[in-house]
């Protein structure tokens, strides 16, 4: 009895492996699928309050490749006065290996100290708000307030790991491993409480044109 349960689970994992690896090969093969956006050199350059000061940073060669995004936006945005910082690096697949570069990595590699870290709620268009990273950065005696996040396929997570989880689901079940890594950086002029409510403010009007750019 005992020798016919084990030759039975035997054919079960066999004919399971089997199936597993006809889907994952037949999804390789159809690889990932194509999804309508509009380029990010056509993001608004005025939301809201937020109007674009100057022309598109681009950076350095060397920066670009460590990227490896497909696009990105760098843009400085002036409101009453205050100026704040705007990345998006978009990934139109992460199965060759090329994806999103944490600020917990790049931003110390460019000198700055982070500090304070937590969490910040940003706003929606329907009233309801995600969360975002949030660090008090600082290099000799500049500081800032930096929030981000990861935007891809209709979330915005601030966990990088569930984001990596949500792409591996998102990769089998939609062929899908699009997304972007959404970065703001408030100087720090008065307090910190200030500097979290300008970024807070250009991250809520920044989320209301994504889906265009990132799709959902």
């Amino acid at each position: 009895m005992m020798l016919q349960s084990t030759t039975a689970r035997f054919w079960i994992l066999l004919v399971a492996l089997v199936i597993s690896g006809a889907i994952i090969n037949t999804w390789e093969r159809a690889g990932e699928a194509k999804v309508a956006r509009t380029s990010l050199k056509e993001f608004p350059a005025q939301m809201g309050s937020w109007e674009q000061l100057g022309r598109e940073l681009r950076f350095d060669d060397e920066t670009e490749t460590i990227l490896r995004a497909d696009e990105y936006l760098a843009r400085n945005f002036r409101s009453h006065g205050h100026v704040v910082s705007l990345y998006i690096g978009y990934y139109g697949t992460q199965r060759t290996g090329a994806t999103y570069h944490s600020p917990l990595n790049c931003l110390p590699g460019s000198g700055w100290v982070m500090n304070e870290g937590g969490d910040l709620r940003v706003s929606r268009p329907d009233g309801s708000s995600f969360k975002a990273n949030r660090y008090v950065i600082q290099k000799g005696n500049e500081r800032a307030l930096v929030i981000y996040w990861y935007q891809g396929r209709g979330r915005s997570v601030a966990n990088e790991y569930w984001d990596k989880m949500y792409t591996v689901f998102d990769s089998v079940a939609r062929r899908r491993s699009d997304g972007a890594l959404v970065r703001v950086i408030a100087p720090i002029e008065t307090s910190t409480a200030e500097a979290e409510k300008l970024a807070a403010d250009l991250a809520s009007a920044t989320i209301k044109e994504l889906p265009a750019y990132v799709p959902n």
